[in-house]
């Protein structure tokens, strides 16, 4: 695997750096207990008014905290949601579950993804799949609860379903050392017996709840985390070693900020990875003069990006042009 270290990067003092980059225990343990919490009073309202419309409403917000798992998931990879290892592991691997990223093929290809973003020259970044649309209808689609499941073979519980038969999909093979894809296969397997246990236990008991419960929900709950989550690349040019030109930062509300785990701050964290997200926008504040201003709101990103992303459907050479500031 080729790790490019040509990109450009902001002027700030070593110091800065460091006291950015420490870790903590606590900001990341009272995330999961809030979030847990969330989901379990969402999900016991959902069942609670089972019989009545209102359980519809509940569902979708049980469904779209469960698909904020992403996020949890993004926090853990990088190891900076705890300074403990063992709990940013545990997490991770939870998390990965819930949001059907297989945890080693995932470590490897966001590590990937980091080094090489928005690249298809040598080191394909195939993460630039999610936010490059070819096809205009496949994207809107995303904001429609359960849209995802017309494309059965472009869900990532397929291509666990594959890994587990050693039918390595095109990122393995360029992201994955030959050592771990055992890992991947063994894990991937894993995966497919826990989601074979759900729908036995929801036959065994008679109740299809299990599978909404657990095995559903990024489809019904996708809408609210597609919209936020795509922001980070959506529009952006290929092949350029200057993150101020296909990453974004975004405001966002404080809701969606926690469940986001804060990386609306997108550009700041691929230029310095390691630094936990809570610490993001004291770096944002250090290092605004040599980046392009965050879009104010997610209207006014839409606003902006959507004319870019229409023209793209059949202009691949189209881009959205960030404001670089001229120092």
């Amino acid at each position: 695997m080729h790790l490019n270290s040509e990109w450009y990067k902001p002027e700030i003092s070593r110091k800065d750096l460091k006291n950015l980059a420490k870790r903590k225990d606590l900001p990341g343990i009272l995330h999961m207990i809030i979030y847990f919490t969330s989901l379990g009073i969402s999900g016991y309202l959902a069942y609670y008014f089972i019989d009545s419309y209102l359980c519809l409403i509940f569902f979708f917000i049980y469904g779209t905290i469960w698909a904020f798992s992403v996020s949890n998931w993004h926090e853990t990879v990088h190891r900076t949601a705890f300074k403990t290892r063992w709990l940013n592991e545990i997490v991770y691997h939870i998390s990965c579950f819930m949001g059907d990223f297989e945890a080693y093929r995932w470590r490897w290809s966001h590590t990937f993804h980091h080094s090489n973003t928005y690249q298809t020259k040598d080191d394909y970044d195939h993460e630039i799949q999610i936010t490059r649309p070819t096809e205009l209808l496949a994207f809107f689609l995303n904001f429609i609860p359960f849209a995802d499941l017309l494309f059965p073979h472009k869900l990532l519980k397929y291509e666990i379903i594959k890994h587990s038969f050693r039918k390595f999909s095109p990122v393995i093979a360029i992201t994955a050392p030959d050592s771990e894809k055992n890992k991947i296969v063994w894990n991937s397997r894993f995966y497919v017996f826990l989601w074979l246990v759900i729908i036995a236990y929801s036959f065994w008991i008679g109740s299809i709840l299990p599978v909404i419960y657990i095995l559903l929900p990024n489809y019904y709950g996708k809408p609210i985390q597609f919209f936020v989550n795509v922001t980070q690349h959506l529009g952006a040019p290929f092949d350029k070693k200057d993150h101020r030109e296909s990453t974004y930062s975004v405001k966002i509300n404080p809701i969606f900020a926690f469940l986001y785990w804060d990386m609306q701050y997108h550009l700041e964290h691929h230029m310095f990875p390691t630094i936990p997200s809570y610490n993001l926008k004291k770096l944002n504040h250090l290092i605004k003069d040599q980046i392009p201003k965050p879009f104010p709101s997610l209207f006014s990103f839409y606003w902006n990006v959507m004319p870019t992303v229409i023209k793209q459907a059949t202009n691949p050479e189209a881009y959205y042009k960030t404001n670089i500031p001229q120092n």
